[in-house]
C-alpha cells in the first residue's frame, strides 16, 4: 500500500522543496496544500502524478481533520510559526498520524513539546525543527557532541545569501525574531540577550569567508541545552549576505521603537521592502546558506574543538533535504520514537550521515 504524505503549506518555497525531495527519494503519494488554487503559483514540481494539490485553509478544522486522517505522515510547512498554535500536531496525535515540521521559533517549539506525553501515549512520532537551521544544523551539533568525553560549549553560526530562495517567509522570520530579548544558556545559567547584538566575524568556507553574525533567537538556543545537559554554553548567531543587510537589520532591532517592531503591519512592511531588495541582490549574492557548528569540550583529558561546516547553493532546497530525509526515514520505518522531540534528540547520527550522503550534502569536519 502506498504511503500518503500531507504537506501543509506545500506550495511555498520550503514546502515545495520538501515535496521535491520526497518525490525524489520515496514512492509516497504526496498531497500539498495551499489556501487557494493561486497560492504559490509558479512553483513547479517535476514529479508528475506523484504530487496532487488540495485547497485547504488551516482554519477549516473539519477539512483539516479529514485530510490528516487520510495520511500516513503530515509535514507542517505553513509558517511563519511565530503565529501558529499546535492544532495540527494535536489533530495528528488524535488521529495517530506521525508528524514533522519546519518550525523555527521558540514559542511554537515550546507549545509543541508540551504534547510529548500525549504523542508518546498515542504511539505518534512527532519531530519538530527539521529544516536547515534549525534542522540539519542540530544534527551537525549532535555529530560534534558525540566526539567528546565531556562537551562544554556549542557555537552555531548561520549565514543566508539574500532571500535564500525561500521567498518572503524568511524576511518575516528575521524581523519577527527582533521583537523581544530572549534567554540563552551561557556559563551554566539562563541570561537575557538582545536580538541582533554582539556582532562577531566568523570564518565560513568559500565563497563566504569572513562574515558578520549576530545573536538571534532560535529554538535550538534552548533545545540543545536540554538534549546535552553537560554543555554549559549554547550560542546561536545569524547573518546575511550582502553585509549591508546586517546593518539594516541591526537598525530595525536597536533603533526602531520596540512597540513599532511588535506591530504586524510593520513586520509586513519591512518584509516586503526587504524582499523587493533581494529580488535585485540575489542576482549577484546567490541564495545559498552556510552553517558552522563548533563544539568545545574535553577529549582524552585535553580541551579540544570540533568544527563542522556545510555550504549549499540554495537555502530552500537544503531545508527540503533536512525535512525530506526525516520523512523518508519515518516512511521506511527506520526512525520511530513516540513523543515530541527536537530533531537532535530524535535522529541518530548514523542515519543523519546516510541521508545527507544520499542527497549529496557534504559536511566538512576539522579538529583544533
Amino acid at each position: 500500500m502506498t504511503d500518503r504524505v500531507l504537506i501543509l503549506g506545500g506550495r511555498g518555497r520550503i514546502g515545495s522543496s520538501v515535496a521535491q525531495d520526497l518525490a525524489t527519494h520515496t514512492q509516497a503519494q504526496i498531497t500539498i496544500t495551499g489556501r487557494s488554487a493561486e497560492t504559490g503559483k509558479g512553483v513547479s514540481l517535476s514529479s508528475g502524478g506523484q504530487v496532487e494539490f488540495l485547497v485547504l485553509d488551516l482554519a477549516e478544522i473539519d477539512r483539516l481533520r479529514e485530510a490528516i486522517a487520510n495520511s500516513n505522515l503530515v509535514i507542517h510547512c505553513a509558517g511563519p510559526f511565530h503565529y501558529r498554535d499546535a492544532n495540527v500536531l494535536e489533530t495528528c496525535i488524535a488521529q495517530r498520524v506521525n508528524y514533522i515540521d519546519v518550525s523555527d521559533h521558540r514559542s511554537y517549539t515550546s507549545k509543541a513539546l508540551n504534547y510529548h506525553q500525549q504523542a508518546a501515549a498515542a504511539g505518534v512520532t512527532a519531530i519538530i525543527n527539521t529544516g536547515i537551521f534549525p534542522g540539519i544544523s542540530n544534527s551537525m551539533v549532535r555529530q560534534g557532541v558525540e566526539q567528546f568525553d565531556n562537551p562544554e560549549k556549542i557555537h552555531l553560526s548561520y549565514l543566508v545569501s539574500g532571500s535564500g530562495g525561500a521567498g518572503i517567509t524568511v524576511m518575516r522570520t528575521t524581523f519577527l525574531g527582533l521583537q523581544h530579548p530572549f534567554e540563552a544558556w551561557i556559563n551554566g545559567k539562563w541570561q537575557i540577550v538582545k536580538p541582533y547584538s554582539e556582532r562577531e566575524i566568523v570564518n565560513f568556507p568559500s565563497p563566504y569567508e569572513d562574515s558578520g553574525v549576530y545573536w538571534f533567537d532560535m529554538p535550538e538556543t534552548f533545545t540543545l541545552p536540554k538534549a546535552f545537559p553537560s554543555v554549559k554554553t549554547v550560542i546561536t548567531k545569524f547573518g546575511s549576505v550582502p553585509d549591508f543587510y546586517n546593518h539594516l537589520t541591526w537598525i530595525a532591532a536597536h533603533i526602531f521603537p520596540k512597540w513599532l517592531m511588535q506591530r504586524r503591519y510593520m513586520i509586513e512592511f519591512l518584509s516586503h521592502v526587504s524582499h523587493s531588495m533581494t529580488d535585485f541582490t540575489d542576482n549577484f549574492s546567490g541564495i545559498g546558506v552556510a552553517v558552522r557548528s563548533e563544539v568545545t569540550g574535553q577529549k582524552n583529558g585535553k580541551l579540544a574543538v570540533f568544527c563542522s561546516n556545510l555550504v549549499h547553493e540554495n537555502t530552500a532546497t537544503a531545508s527540503g533535504c533536512g525535512t525530506g530525509s526525516i520523512a523518508q526515514l519515518l516512511l521506511e520505518g527506520k526512525l520511530k520514537k513516540p513523543g515530541v522531540f527536537a530533531v537532535e534528540e530524535a535522529l541518530p547520527t548514523d542515519l543523519f550521515e546516510h541521508t545527507m550522503q544520499s542527497r549529496g550534502i557534504k559536511i566538512h569536519h576539522k579538529w583544533s
